[in-house]
């Protein structure tokens, strides 16, 4: 199917170069090139246009408004995710994995949640790979003015609904600390619509935040360019060579050369490691140790109706059990979605989707300090081979947690489960009959796990034996090269992956700004 682009009305994007607006090459220079628009690009070029430099910012995606948001998950994941929603890992099991494709990145179609990791997780970071003097405390004021500029703010009872006051009730009566979820959004209407892009314009995503204000401050933005590698002398880069990409279908058209003194790659895990390896690079971590965060869903399912699509996408999370590597969570996505979820076919499948306004998923995320991948070149395509295999020591920890999630529905009255594991019953109708959950061998390939956390393939390092870039960014391989997405991150940040991000980002822009 052809897509084309919905009619657009007023947008908050003006000012952004569109592939329209492209008659031939791109051709052109600035003191600093940010490539990708996300949580880490966007925050970058914000910071380093208001300290007065001269800032370009590439993205592949095109801008998305508030009319171009379809709520049919098919044709909005063909629009703003990469290989049309379809990416996946393979090693032990398939493991799908989301990137978005547009002006603003993944912050356009996550649930907005904004966590601040605990302070242990930076000894995590110290003991895997050297790195030195990052901590919470640190960086409290990078993520205190993330916050300020987004607004974020916990998630009100008012937007919460019922799917995720079942999970609260839940949580709190097997005696797990139930927090409401703080995220980047202001005038927020519980419409459960985050994955697909919030037609109520309430979400706070760095193209209609971060992305403006570099503008204003004088930032140079394109999209449609797609950056395949950086162009190099000794030990610097001195721009980023490229296509223009036509929005949907990626056929390249036009070449883009542009110079820079410095380069900042935000480009995600997964692209960035691919244009450091087609330009020479000889770091042995560049692609390696890649992380993600597996998650599973119970399916709880009530008596009555709780009309689960009204409410915040993901208003509460319980954080009891994170130094054990796993974060309990409500979730939601569109229909078409959740329904490859449900068990069954024919008739019987029938009856599962019969019974959609009364099913609620609940879900645990897993660190997964034991598990990891590679992100490589795929011959004859401008997309990652991917590799991810979920150790069983990971897996026996997931097990716990989907006991634990098995309690949570119970106790929030669920009359049966659907637990969705291979080898255990289809449903559960009593609590009793759950402990199968618990008693089970369950291996990697048991499961549905899914992750769209994904960090750690050109890891932060004191030394450059142990990783990719420094504590501030900056890669061990050439002087003016910084990296701003979650592939510095050293290991999991055992929370969502956003925040974090951004506050690296903005100390690695000020960083910069002192250095230029």
């Amino acid at each position: 199917m052809k897509l084309k682009a919905l009619p657009r009305p007023t947008s908050p994007h003006g000012g952004v170069k569109v592939f329209a607006d492209y008659g031939g090459d791109l051709r052109t220079s600035a003191e600093v090139v940010v490539v990708g628009s996300g949580p880490g690009g966007a925050v970058v070029a914000k910071e380093l246009a208001e300290a007065g430099r001269d800032v370009i910012l590439l993205e592949e995606g095109p801008p998305f408004d508030t009319g171009d948001f379809v709520q049919e998950a098919g044709e909005a994941m063909q629009r703003v995710l990469r290989e049309g929603g379809t990416r996946a890992a393979r090693g032990n099991l398939v493991t799908p994995t989301m990137q978005a494709i547009a002006l603003g990145g993944g912050s356009l179609i996550n649930s907005a949640i904004c966590a601040r990791p605990p302070d242990w997780i930076f000894d995590k970071w110290a003991d895997r790979t050297g790195v030195e003097g990052l901590d919470r405390d640190t960086l409290a004021p990078h993520f205190d003015r993330v916050e300020a500029f987004l607004g974020v703010s916990e998630t009100p009872r008012e937007v919460q609904g019922e799917r995720n006051e079942r999970f609260r009730m839940g949580c709190e009566a097997i005696g797990l600390n139930c927090e409401p979820i703080w995220r980047n959004v202001q005038g927020c209407l519980g419409s459960g619509e985050c994955f697909t892009g919030c037609r109520n314009g309430a979400k706070r995503s760095t193209d209609v935040t971060y992305v403006p204000a570099a503008i204003a401050a004088g930032a140079r933005v394109y999209t449609s360019v797609r950056v395949t590698e950086l162009a190099i002398e000794g030990s610097r880069a001195t721009g980023v060579r490229g296509r223009l990409v036509e929005p949907f279908n990626g056929t390249p058209h036009g070449e883009v050369h542009i110079d820079a003194d410095m380069v900042v790659l935000a480009a995600g895990c997964m692209a960035t490691p691919l244009i450091l390896s087609r330009s020479g690079a000889r770091n042995r971590w560049i692609g390696r140790d890649l992380r993600f965060h597996p998650g599973l869903a119970i399916m709880a399912l009530f008596e009555d109706p709780i009309d689960p699509w009204k409410g915040a996408t993901q208003g509460y999370h319980a954080l009891d059990h994170l130094k054990e590597g796993l974060k309990y969570e409500v979730l939601w996505s569109p229909p078409a979605v959740l329904a490859t979820r449900l068990p069954g076919l024919g008739h019987d499948y029938q009856k599962h989707l019969l019974s959609y306004d009364r099913l609620a998923p609940f879900d645990v995320i897993c660190a997964a300090d034991h598990s990891s991948g590679s992100v490589r070149r795929r011959p004859g395509s401008d997309e990652p081979d991917i590799k991810y295999d979920f150790d069983q020591r990971d897996v026996d920890i997931m097990r716990k947690g989907l006991g634990v999630l098995s309690d949570i529905c119970w106790a929030a009255g669920a009359k049966a489960i659907l637990p969705g594991l291979h080898d255990i019953p289809e449903i559960i109708h009593r609590r009793k009959d759950a402990e199968c959950i618990r008693e089970a061998d369950l291996e990697a390939n048991h499961t549905i796990a899914a992750s769209n956390h994904a960090f750690c393939t050109t890891r932060m390092s004191h030394r450059p034996e142990d990783g990719v870039v420094d504590e501030r960014g900056r890669c061990h391989e050439w002087d003016n090269v910084y990296i701003s997405d979650t592939g510095n991150f050293a290991a999991s940040p055992g929370v969502n992956p956003m925040l974090l991000c951004m506050a690296l980002a903005d100390r690695i822009a000020l960083g910069i700004a002192d250095r230029l």
